[in-house]
């Protein structure tokens, strides 16, 4: 039997589900606990391979303090010519430390620094 993969949607909605839980510092553990649900329930739903129904979507997103349509923000809707987000840009966003790089990031107002990080960064990458 072949492995089942997650849904882009299914992922996406993860992907947001954990941007908006490490914005507000709160643990799988803690969230989980106001879901009802196991922590390694919370890991699936981030990881997209259990999807969230309407009615947990919904208590997410009041424990998240987001509107629903935030978990969907970022797809393209049908019909539309709109690139999607690359994943790798959800997935460093998702991140801890994606995170806390971009908050400290977008708190440095020098254009000429965030400059001298861009480069610095690009060249440890090689």
């Amino acid at each position: 039997m072949a492995k089942k993969t997650p849904d882009a949607v299914d992922r996406q909605v993860g992907v947001r589900v954990r941007m908006r839980r490490l914005l507000l510092e709160m643990s799988q553990q803690q969230l989980a606990q106001e879901l009802g649900v196991s922590f390694q329930q919370v890991q699936k739903y981030e990881k997209g391979f259990n999807r969230i129904g309407a009615g947990r979507l919904r208590r997410l997103a009041e424990i998240l303090g987001v509107p629903i349509n935030f978990f969907f923000e970022e797809r393209p809707m049908p019909g539309k010519k709109q690139a999607p987000l690359p994943a790798y840009i959800s997935d460093f966003l998702a991140s801890a430390d994606g995170l806390a790089l971009t908050e400290a990031f977008m708190r440095i107002h020098d254009a000429r620094r965030r400059r001298c990080i861009v480069i610095l960064v690009e060249a440890m990458a090689r």
